[in-house]
């Protein structure tokens, strides 16, 4: 049994296949927040493939970790010399292993803030990229704007403090190259947000400008808005958490004991803005595909594939599924979710250059149903607040706008608002697991005795509540939820759909 390692790599390579570039020569070009599972499966698969192929070896990753949690990951990935196994799960259960090494460095900004931001200073790195979640970018959900407000940024922007943010690392390091003559780097969001280039400009601007008027850094924010390139980007690959039972099978399959491996569907998209301040690896030349427009591209994604995640996971934990693919394979949510797609996300979204939409759906459904991945429907539920206005409220106010139907879509709503109240329909607690869990839970514990308390929320729901097409849809199926449960409304809302 080898525990991975650069000094284990040769034997391991004898049965999996592992980098076959001499890792010593990659140098860092990119820094990267938030090295999870998903960043794992892909950003650092593509480059891997590239440096695999003998290219883009100055393009390697220094990984960086800003929360607590991730202090294990540095652990893990500096025990390992920042190797990590990924493992494709394909449908007929058979697993296709790799070993992984585009991530060269792993620094935790807590431990060592200096050493973050000098990396990112340095004039060889040239992209910080991100996948810090939806709800990493302190926006308002409704209005959109930087919330200035929060604790972290606000102790950051005082003079002279160490920075504890993403927002307070990269700026610091962003001031460094300016003083210096230097050109700032490319900020390339990761994250699932629509137009997430256009998001991480407006948030990084607006630090910018509170930066330049705390620390009189004169002329800071109008050199971000004009000279920091943010392209957009739509990824999409589904990767679980990985589990003791997924390091246990590795171990046991293919001889490697990996603290932390990475497992994953087959499946992988990344559809990246051509929109760079000092170049870019050639991404394109490993299937990613680089565009002029990519917004076709992520409406598709987050109105079929992410809202879907949310059309699935409420109604299926309320029924009494706890994994992803047995709610896909049963038939009554098959309808309900080509349903929703079919008919009221996919009259919201343009034509997607090169994407047969109807193949795409149904395509959907078999990536939910690959048995394999055993993804969780705990995971799909899990942050519900930066995840449900982003991608499905959308889909509803477009609807509403061009007086199109609104009852599966707003069915999930109430589907969240009847699984935040904490209590399974056997009576079993549910860990709701979101950053206002509280905020919600107590709204939602509330709608017995009034009803629309969890759309009430204007934070959340905008002036949804005032809007009644979507009260009325929402409280039949909250009330049916309550009445009969999850899948008698299903069934309901299933019969309402065009045959």
């Amino acid at each position: 049994m080898a525990q991975l390692s650069t000094a284990t790599l040769s034997s391991i390579g004898g049965t999996v296949p592992i980098p076959t570039y001499d890792r010593s020569k990659v140098t860092t070009g990119v820094v990267h927040f938030g090295v999870g599972g998903f960043h794992r499966a892909h950003q650092a698969m593509y480059l891997d493939r590239l440096m695999n192929e003998g290219k883009a070896l100055d393009w390697g990753i220094c990984g960086v970790g800003v929360m607590p949690f991730d202090a294990k990951m540095q652990q893990i990935m500096n025990a390992q010399n920042c190797l990590y196994t990924l493992v494709l799960k394909d449908p007929d259960g058979s697993w296709e292993p790799r070993v992984i090494g585009s991530i060269v460095e792993y620094l935790f900004a807590p431990d060592d803030p200096e050493a973050v931001i000098e990396k990112m200073a340095d004039p060889a790195t040239r992209i910080v990229s991100m996948t810090v979640t939806e709800g990493g970018y302190n926006f308002h959900h409704v209005t959109g704007k930087f919330d200035d407000t929060n604790p972290a940024v606000v102790a950051d922007l005082v003079p002279g403090a160490i920075p504890g943010t993403t927002f307070g690392l990269i700026t610091e390091a962003l001031v460094r190259r300016r003083s210096r003559g230097l050109a700032p780097f490319t900020i390339m969001s990761c994250d699932n947000i629509q137009g997430n280039g256009h998001v991480a400009h407006e948030v990084f601007t607006a630090y910018a400008r509170l930066r330049e008027t705390a620390s009189g850094d004169v002329g800071l924010g109008d050199w971000v808005d004009t000279q920091v390139h943010f392209p957009n980007s739509m990824v999409d690959r589904i990767t679980p958490v990985t589990t003791d039972d997924d390091r246990a099978a590795i171990s046991k399959r293919f001889g490697i004991e990996d603290g932390w491996p990475v497992v994953c569907e087959p499946f992988t998209q990344w559809v990246l803005e051509d929109n760079f301040t000092l170049g870019r690896p050639p991404l394109h030349q490993v299937g990613v595909q680089v565009v002029a427009d990519v917004e076709p591209y992520e409406l598709m994604k987050l109105r079929l594939l992410n809202a879907s995640h949310q059309a699935l996971c409420y109604f299926g934990y309320l029924a009494g599924y706890r994994l992803v693919h047995e709610v896909a394979q049963d038939p009554l949510f098959d309808r309900f979710l080509l349903g929703y797609m079919d008919f009221e996300a996919t009259p919201t979204l343009e034509p997607v250059p090169g994407i047969d939409l109807d193949d795409y759906k149904h395509q959907l459904i078999a990536r939910f149903s690959n048995s394999g991945v055993r993804d969780t429907v705990a995971r799909l539920c899990a942050e519900s607040s930066d995840r449900i206005p982003k991608w499905l409220l959308a889909v509803i106010r477009s609807q509403l706008a061009s007086g199109g139907p609104v009852a599966l879509s707003t069915a999930v709503v109430a589907s969240w608002a009847r699984y935040a109240e904490g209590v399974d329909e056997q009576g079993e607690p549910i860990e709701v697991v979101d950053r206002l869990a509280d905020r919600l839970k107590a709204a939602a514990l509330r709608q017995r005795d009034e009803p629309l308390a969890f759309v009430s929320d204007r934070e959340l729901f905008g002036d949804l509540v005032d809007n009644p097409v979507f009260t009325e849809a929402y409280l039949e199926a909250l009330q049916s939820l309550h009445a009969v449960g999850a899948r008698a409304t299903l069934e309901r809302l299933v019969s309402l759909i065009p045959a």
